[in-house]
């Protein structure tokens, strides 16, 4: 079943998405519903894991295809992934492991989502400097404004693929190539766009995702790549019997790391969350990565236009460049009380999300998949008063 099949036939949509029976969820942005693929995924490892130990023969097998499906998501290879999440987990397992000098220096941006903010600011105490993006839009961070903020000194980048407010995706691949002849390490929160929009790590060093947004996964379970050439280079800054070679569980006077990414996974996995996020992750694959994209720009096409009628702006000004669109559609109206809207939205079953930015602001953010359909985005435009 194609994309537009399944979107076409109701009943096989309210199948596989059960949220769709009572809400209209546009919150995907935050914390998705699971899908059915995902739950029948998990509850195939609960039985098992019921019927005998959960570290079973099924476990290894569960482990590799886990790696593939992440790899398949990003564009490399699955020894190259590590089976972590939650998002921050990657992210500081970087800021922790790269061998920092004082005086070094990474660029990152303060408006982003914290999550992808405090690991950095944290090197500080290391006698990392901090060097800090400032774009003229929320989100707006192009390839030119990342190399003017470069120096002998920098060591790493670290940027969202996508804001988690404005909705505005980054040019990985030209960021990522710029820095790379720069010498520069690159590393991505990838959250807001794996599963949703294509997203290669071709010019990335290390990327972290949870699955619990666009890749429609559990919580707590997620991606976190390593480019396998700085497997030597990172060192793994949590140590256990998992990722450090113990025969027999031995402990060794020589720490030696298991080959490959599970050198960062210090011990028992996620497995009824990483068996969840098998699950959703084939679904994602089996529709295309790219038809999905498209149909969520069509959803965000609409939704904008429905609550520009009706005289709201988009959170960081006009975005009409489809490479840096993103599923998140983030609305500002000064004349409205946006808690008032946010409740009406609530109470009909629109699942939403009431944002402030730094200045407190009130904003009103709404975020589709591609399960939801053009009368789903109607209904919520509607409510807006």
């Amino acid at each position: 079943m194609t994309l537009h099949e399944l979107i076409d036939n109701e009943s096989e949509r309210r199948k596989r998405f059960p949220v769709v029976c009572d809400r209209v969820y546009l919150a995907h942005a935050g914390v998705s519903p699971l899908p059915r693929a995902a739950v029948v995924a998990m509850q195939d490892f609960l039985a098992s894991a019921s019927a005998d130990s959960q570290d079973n023969p099924h476990t290894e097998p569960l482990e590799r295809e886990g790696r593939e499906v992440g790899a398949a998501l990003i564009g490399c290879d699955p020894d190259e992934v590590a089976l972590l999440g939650p998002t921050t987990l990657g992210l500081n397992l970087v800021a922790l492991g790269l061998p920092w000098q004082p005086g070094d220096e990474v660029v990152f941006y303060a408006d982003d989502y914290p999550a992808n903010v405090y690991p950095w600011q944290g090197l500080a105490d290391r006698g990392v400097t901090l060097r800090r993006l400032r774009p003229d839009l929320p989100g707006r961070i192009t390839p030119s404004l990342v190399e003017a903020a470069l120096s002998e000194r920098t060591r790493l980048v670290a940027l969202a693929s996508c804001h988690f407010l404005s909705g505005r995706r980054i040019d990985i691949d030209a960021i990522g190539a710029m820095l790379r002849k720069r010498g520069v390490l690159f590393c991505v929160d990838g959250i807001q766009t794996v599963g949703a929009f294509p997203t290669s790590v071709a010019n990335v060093d290390f990327l972290s995702a949870d699955s619990h947004k666009w890749m429609l996964g559990p919580a707590g379970a997620g991606i976190f790549y390593v480019r396998r050439e700085l497997h030597n280079v990172l060192r793994p800054a949590l140590l256990g019997s998992w990722n450090v070679y113990s025969p027999q569980f031995v402990a060794q006077e020589q720490v030696a790391y298991y080959a490959g990414a599970r050198r960062y996974e210090c011990g028992m996995l996620n497995l009824p969350g990483i068996a969840g996020m098998i699950g959703a992750g084939r679904m994602l694959l089996a529709l295309g990565v790219d038809a999905i994209a498209d149909r969520i720009r069509e959803l965000r096409a609409l939704l904008v236009d429905l609550a520009a009628e009706r005289g709201y702006e988009l959170y960081g000004g006009p975005n009409d460049d489809p490479a840096a669109q993103s599923g998140i559609v983030t609305l500002r109206q000064p004349a409205r009380d946006l808690s008032v809207v946010a409740r009406r939205l609530a109470d009909a079953g629109v699942a939403a999300s009431l944002r402030h930015n730094r200045k407190g602001e009130p904003l009103l953010r709404f975020s589709p998949h591609f399960y939801n359909t053009f009368s789903e985005i109607e209904v919520a435009a509607n409510l807006l008063g």
